[in-house]
């Protein structure tokens, strides 16, 4: 199975300034950005990993850590060898649509995660959730350091 990158964005989209019914809504609970790109990830790749340190969401209680958690699905993407989404670092010159970049904004903690869902003569459109966020230049945020993960 190959990454639609274009369905990624497609849900990205329609869901960056909404809540999607069908999963729980953690912003009173750590934040909702992780949770919202893995939905949009899934858009683009929807089949789950179910493994114990796999990347899946069921409900609320049922869910990986990885699902919701920024650290959680770095470390799945960057190292899955098995079903679902992978993912590699790269430079900021190798993003396109549907890839994902983390923030960290102090101490080297990263704590946002992002989707683009444009880039337009070099300039690089995101939809996040937690602060919703639809089409927002990247060059808006403020930041420590970002890591780029090319998901394929």
């Amino acid at each position: 199975m190959r990454y639609n990158r274009q369905n990624a964005v497609n849900y990205a989209q329609k869901w960056a300034l909404s809540r999607n019914p069908a999963y729980y809504n953690y912003d009173y609970i750590g934040g909702d950005c992780t949770n919202f790109i893995s939905q949009c990830i899934y858009a683009g790749y929807p089949e789950m990993n179910y493994s114990e340190y796999g990347w899946y969401y069921i409900n609320a209680n049922a869910k990986s850590p990885s699902w919701t958690g920024v650290k959680y699905l770095y470390e799945f993407l960057i190292s899955n060898e098995e079903v679902g989404p992978r993912g590699r670092v790269i430079d900021k010159g190798g993003l396109e649509i549907g890839d994902i970049i983390q923030l960290s904004f102090g101490s080297g903690i990263f704590g946002h995660t992002l989707i683009v869902s444009k880039i337009e003569n070099e300039n690089i459109l995101i939809c996040a959730h937690t602060v919703d966020s639809r089409n927002r230049p990247l060059n808006t945020y403020s930041f420590e350091e970002a890591r780029y993960i090319k998901v394929y």
